[in-house]
């Protein structure tokens, strides 16, 4: 009788062979096809929340709540704080307490966004509510959803009061990824990372006060499906091209002293396009970061991070610090397992 070998381990050995990937493998893959936004998720930090740059007219604002001329307005009204409602009734654009009435008024819009759903067709029967306001009504939304539709229902009622929010902060634009510098919030990957390499192009276009450079979050943690993300992923962040860093897990939100190590490089120009190379290994806490200006060139170490207790496998994130920024990616790639477990770029 004929013994045949088992099937699977010669199928394995054909699969190998023509390329697929294994465990612990290097494997290097494209994170962007200079097409569409794929395999990464957008959250907007003032999608579900508002700021102090949602008020655009705080005097008016407050007389409309005040004085409760339509339905929306009277069930705000009856939703804020006594005393943050007295302040309102009493406000003056030229009282010392401006600040103090808008960080107030703040708090309670967000408790009230955070709660049940404020819609009701009597009391928004006089408000042109927008197309994705009528969309998300319409679909009947639970957790972060119901957030974000009962905060827009407020702005499409206070059009000149209020700012719009987007609940996309990115697009593309010839052939790049480009934020929109509509708020502070994070681009990040639906996929997990733990030891890679991550390289891309990237440049500072312009910037609003406060400026910023673009910033790559790593060790960060996954947002909860339905829920608020935590700012900045609570991950720890690299600021290219000058090397900046910044600690944002819990207990820290500083500079890290003793974490981030800074090597001398020339000075760079944030609005050229820079060629960066990450490289992350979750595992032991470190990353290193090396930057060429101009892409092709060869690249210069600019900043470590070294912490044994921040290491942890997460989404690789391009973070937007604040509204008013605009910066573009291109070419990011991400070689997971790395052969060489150095900085390539330096060589």
């Amino acid at each position: 009788m004929k013994r045949f070998l088992p099937l699977f381990p010669c199928l394995f050995a054909v699969l190998t062979l023509a390329g697929f990937a294994t465990v612990g493998q290097s494997q290097t893959v494209s994170l962007f096809d200079g097409k569409t936004l794929d395999g990464w998720i957008d959250a907007e930090n003032g999608a579900s929340t508002f700021s102090g740059a949602s008020i655009t007219d705080l005097a008016a604002f407050a007389k409309k709540l005040t004085a409760m001329p339509d339905g929306v307005s009277a069930y705000l009204n009856g939703q804020l704080d006594p005393a943050d409602k007295a302040n309102l009734a009493a406000f003056s654009p030229a009282a010392p307490n401006v600040k103090a009435v808008r960080s107030a008024l703040l708090k309670d819009l967000n408790k009230i966004v955070s709660g049940p759903s404020i819609y009701d067709a009597s009391r928004f029967q006089n408000v042109q509510l927008r197309p994705e306001t009528r969309a998300l009504l319409a679909s009947k939304p639970q957790g972060q959803d119901l957030a974000r539709l009962n905060k827009i229902l407020i702005e499409d009622a206070y059009p000149a009061e209020l700012a719009q929010s987007s609940l996309s902060g990115w697009t593309v634009k010839d052939g790049a990824m480009a934020d929109t510098g509509v708020d502070r919030g994070v681009l990040y990957t639906k996929g997990d990372y733990s030891h890679y390499r991550f390289m891309f192009t990237v440049r500072h276009v312009s910037g609003s006060k406060p400026d910023h450079m673009p910033c790559i979050l790593f060790f960060g943690a996954r947002p909860v499906l339905g829920a608020k993300p935590v700012d900045a992923l609570a991950a720890v962040q690299f600021q290219p091209p000058p090397g900046y860093g910044w600690d944002y897990r819990p207990g820290h939100n500083n500079s890290g002293k003793g974490e981030f190590k800074s090597h001398p490089h020339p000075k760079f120009d944030p609005h050229q396009w820079s060629r960066v190379e990450i490289l992350v290994d979750a595992s032991k806490g470190t990353a290193s970061m090396a930057v060429a200006q101009p892409p092709g060139s060869k690249a210069v170490e600019v900043v470590d991070f070294l912490d044994p207790t921040a290491g942890k496998p997460g989404p690789i994130a391009i973070q937007i610090h604040n509204k008013g920024l605009f910066d573009e990616y291109k070419d990011l790639t991400v070689e997971t397992d790395p052969k060489d477990d150095e900085l390539i770029s330096v060589k």
